[in-house]
């Protein structure tokens, strides 16, 4: 499905009186899904990823396909129990976007496998 999208930006302040210029049409996967046969969605669960702008009940865009890079959010499987965090390669662990909670030592002798990188989140914000 293709939505309209609009060649201005939605002013968060103060409203722009001329902003009714059609730039085309989106398609939202085709938008925020690079890889559709190696992405999946999943939902968020809890406040640890807040500081990254990803909220309880979320929506996540996972991507299989792509190499993590230092900083990358990703979904991970620690000893079969997934989670989202925050890739730090450079201190092998992963971290929380909640100072609330400590960071995650990776140890050798851990069943650890990143499921993918969350490329996008979608948030809604009306109850459904």
């Amino acid at each position: 499905m293709k939505l309209i999208l609009y060649s201005h930006a939605v002013q968060a302040g103060f409203p722009s009186p001329a902003d009714d210029y059609k730039e085309g049409s989106l398609s939202l996967d085709e938008h925020l899904i690079t890889h559709p046969a190696a992405t999946y969605l999943a939902r968020a669960s809890g406040d640890s990823m807040q500081g990254v702008g990803i909220f309880d009940r979320d929506l996540l865009i996972v991507d299989r396909s792509l190499e993590p890079l230092q900083n990358d959010v990703v979904v991970v499987a620690i000893d079969g129990e997934l989670c989202c965090k925050q890739l730090d390669k450079n201190h092998h662990c992963l971290r929380s976007a909640n100072r609330h909670y400590p960071p995650i030592a990776i140890r050798e002798d851990q069943d650890i496998l990143i499921e993918g990188v969350v490329m996008a989140s979608i948030r809604y914000h009306r109850p459904r």
